[in-house]
């Protein structure tokens, strides 16, 4: 799994020489397996990577055993040597606060405290253990919400030239296999396994049901449409682009003008991209 970790990493230039890189680490088996592997990648000299990383852990207040699992994080960055930093974050209340849901409100701290170790650390780029399950599973949500061509590429590798995915080629029974295989004994969330939200409605009740009733090789199957759907999509951007330089007249920040005629003559795909522009 580390060599399909390592050509995930090269195939789409997620880690350079010099980057700095906050690890956002839970201590379930996905996390855990990526800080493992990195920390690996980093430190074999036959591979000349010079890079750095740094483990970032919220405690969400919510399980009683949150507080296990924060300690089991702090200790394996302890035996391997990598700084550790957390912070413990009432979710629940924020996210009754703010009148939203409890998996939103998690997501919405994580990422606000990631950057915030980014900043403090003087890191450059903030890695998530998203695997190929987790995009198969966001792709079948934005399907139940009527999502446009876009929503179809699901988890991507790199966005904003800062957020990596290096597990994102990896599956959730591989990753598991890895921790079995190499003994890191990760924490379990046992909320996983309660179908209380979308996610895990779709992860241990939709998948499963596709799983057997239709398609076998459905994380597969969905993996390589969204392929196909970032390829076309990414030309249409382009193709857009082009369109949307050959069309502006003024492009200023409160008015933007284009012309006319020629707009009009566009395939109704190319005006409705150059629109959301």
């Amino acid at each position: 799994m580390r060599d399909k970790v390592l050509n995930t990493i090269n195939k789409y230039n997620l880690i350079n020489d010099g980057d700095k890189v906050v690890l956002g680490v839970s201590g379930g088996p996905d996390s855990i397996a990526m800080l493992n592997i990195l920390n690996d990648i980093k430190n074999d000299k036959n591979l000349h990577m010079n890079f750095d990383i740094i483990v970032a852990h919220v405690n969400h207040m919510i399980r009683e055993e949150a507080i296990d699992d924060q300690r089991f994080v702090e200790n394996f960055c302890k035996k391997i040597g990598v700084s550790f930093y957390a912070k413990s974050i009432d979710v629940q209340k924020i996210a009754n606060n703010k009148k939203i849901g409890t998996e939103e409100a998690g997501r919405k701290v994580r990422y606000e405290y990631f950057e915030e170790i980014l900043k403090e650390t003087k890191s450059n780029k903030i890695a998530i253990a998203h695997n190929k399950n987790d995009k198969v599973e966001t792709i079948i949500m934005h399907l139940l919400r009527g999502s446009g061509i876009s929503g179809l590429r699901g988890i991507e590798p790199i966005r904003e030239e800062k957020f990596i995915k290096p597990l994102i080629e990896c599956d959730r029974q591989e990753i598991e296999n890895y921790c079995k295989e190499n003994n890191l004994q990760p924490r379990i969330d046992k909320t996983n396994f309660e179908n209380e939200y979308t996610r895990n409605k779709i992860r241990n009740v939709v998948i499963p049901y596709i799983k057997k009733e239709f398609n076998p090789n459905i994380i597969e199957t969905i993996t390589r449409l969204a392929d196909v759907v970032s390829s076309e999509d990414d030309f249409i951007e382009n193709v857009s682009n082009e369109n949307y330089k050959k069309l502006l007249v003024i492009g200023e920040k409160n008015r933007i003008e284009l012309k006319l005629k020629e707009f009009n003559l566009l395939d109704e795909v190319l005006k409705n991209r150059i629109i959301l522009m």
